[in-house]
């Protein structure tokens, strides 16, 4: 009898300390901000989201980010290694053109652990408090001495200072 009890009672133990393992946590980040980014020095808007890690996050996870392109057509995506050492996350879309002021922008963030399970989905939406239009589609200056731009700032003196060209109407 007591050679039968003891195994079973070796089994019991490991099957109690398994279930005392913590899963991952079910959100490692929240939304600490978020706003669009309009540089007009070199014409360019793009989105801005920062997280604020509220989890341990494994080394060799990463960040998968998609963004509603306000042209239309295929959503811009991005990908970054999110490093366990980051309080604060930052996550930043490509150039985008088109933004409309008032006019809700989907955003998806997924956090992947490093075997690319996803630990976290985040959904928000970004509002512009300003249209584009006031940015010119060209960049003011060139080069790392910003040299002022000669198809902006034309010899004949005149300047061409015109926003980005066939944005859709809403």
């Amino acid at each position: 009898m007591k050679a039968i009890a003891l195994p079973l009672l070796i089994i019991a133990a490991a099957l109690g300390l398994s279930a005392c393992q913590r899963d991952e946590p079910r959100e490692v980040a929240k939304v600490s901000g978020r706003m669009f980014v309009f540089n007009y020095r070199v014409a360019v808007a793009t989105y801005l989201v920062t997280l604020q890690r509220i989890a341990p996050i494994r080394d060799g996870s990463k960040l998968e980010a998609t963004f509603e392109n306000p042209r239309g057509g295929p959503d811009l995506t991005t990908s970054d290694r999110i490093f366990p050492a980051d309080e604060k996350i930052a996550v930043q879309s490509p150039p985008v053109e088109c933004v409309k002021q008032d006019r809700p922008y989907r955003v998806t963030i997924r956090i992947k652990g490093p075997e690319g399970d996803i630990l976290q989905t985040i959904e928000t939406t970004i509002r512009s408090d300003t249209d584009q239009s006031l940015l010119p589609a060209k960049p003011l200056v060139i080069g790392p001495l910003y040299t002022p731009n000669p198809e902006v700032f034309k010899p004949d003196g005149t300047t061409d200072m015109r926003p980005v060209q066939g944005c859709p109407a809403s």
